[in-house]
């Protein structure tokens, strides 16, 4: 059997916690800055987990991450 590929898009965009968990940026951080709050542009900063009903299409595209 040949091994299986990366999805490199994939692989640019999520991390893997030490407990098996996914971590991904959030959106809406890149324009349109001026009206978005301090605040909300701070919570921006920090990457969130992916939902638990995602990380089963992510262990299949990231089979090595």
């Amino acid at each position: 059997m040949p091994k299986m590929k990366t999805h490199r898009g994939a692989a640019k965009r999520f991390k893997k916690t030490g407990s098996g968990k996914f971590l991904k940026n959030r959106a809406f951080k890149s324009h349109i800055l001026e009206k978005k709050s301090a605040k909300r542009k701070r919570k921006l900063r920090k990457a969130e987990l992916v939902p638990q009903a995602e990380e089963r299409r992510l262990r299949k595209l990231l089979p090595y991450l």
